[in-house]
């Protein structure tokens, strides 16, 4: 591998994603690492190794497709599926922040991707600030979020796509190939798919405890010292919850005056917990009135 000796060591945030590119293939890659975000995603809510695991994966998937469309605003990622989880959703900002969830009723039994996520649809939705919102729908295939995202990327941009995780307790990491537009020739002699082929058996190496335990010069280095590769400078990720007093104040009102004043009645207070973060917003009975009153002058 050459020219990532010229890369400036990692930040040190553990955080990241880094994009490399080989110099003689239309392939591009990223290699996401995620620690503390992903720790912060995932405690205290007692969801068991199995739905952390998947929860890790989108989390990291989540940030590998941000890195592969350009957006200012916010990348979701989601699955609505019938299986035990009724839902498992990341998000990723253009600004870095990451966050996500899983909602079961039952506390799930399995380690399945199938029997977690059911019969389903892989969903992505792009909210930018300054074009319309984005959707595409893939169907669940090839029993993981690997295997689906492959198929979204094949049957949406005609591009071949190879993503691979890794998790354990403290840590997600991602790994993404991805064709780039090429030549009209290289793809007409072949040249382009043998290229293709021969960098995603290379990759297909990978083992999960090397994808975690190695560096990304190491990992790089281990799979492709016979090519010519470089690896960009990392970009920093983190936890964020978007969740605000604001923003809570705002669904209260959407609910209605009596339903919030029958909460006063019976509780003394309405109490809501962010279901990402637990952040809980307390709002006692003046404080309710004057919101129902600051919304009755704004209408009038």
């Amino acid at each position: 591998m050459s020219e990532s000796s010229s890369v400036p060591p990692e930040a040190p945030t553990t955080d990241i994603c880094q994009r490399f590119l080989f110099a003689d293939a239309d392939v591009r890659g990223e290699i996401v690492r995620l620690t503390r975000s992903y720790t912060d995603t995932v405690s205290d809510h007692g969801y068991p190794p199995a739905v952390r695991t998947l929860l890790g994966e989108f989390l990291a998937a989540a940030v590998l497709l941000g890195s592969a469309i350009k957006y200012d605003g916010r990348l979701v990622l989601q699955v609505r599926g019938d299986g035990e989880l009724n839902l498992v959703m990341s998000e990723c900002t253009s600004e870095g922040a990451i966050r996500g969830i899983a909602r079961f009723e039952k506390v799930p039994e399995s380690t399945d991707f199938d029997a977690l996520a059911g019969e389903g649809l892989l969903v992505i939705t792009v909210d930018s600030r300054r074009a319309d919102p984005y959707q595409g729908i893939v169907s669940l295939e090839g029993g993981s979020l690997a295997a689906s995202l492959q198929t979204y990327f094949e049957q949406s941009e005609q591009l071949e796509s190879w993503f691979y995780f890794a998790v354990d307790d403290n840590q997600v990491c991602g790994f993404l190939l991805q064709q780039l537009p090429g030549s009209t020739a290289a793809s007409d002699d072949g040249t382009r798919e043998q290229r293709w082929q021969h960098l995603v058996t290379l990759a297909q190496t990978l083992t999960t405890s090397e994808m975690l335990a190695l560096s990304n010069e190491e990992l790089l280095h281990r799979l492709y010292h016979q090519e010519n590769v470089k690896l960009y400078p990392p970009r920093e990720f983190h936890y964020q919850c978007s969740c605000s007093r604001e923003r809570t104040a705002r669904a209260l009102v959407s609910i209605g005056k009596e339903e919030v004043d029958s909460i006063i009645i019976e509780q003394g207070e309405v109490s809501i917990a962010c279901e990402f973060c637990g952040t809980d917003y307390r709002f006692d009975a003046s404080e309710i009135a004057l919101l129902f009153q600051d919304r009755g002058d704004l209408l009038h």
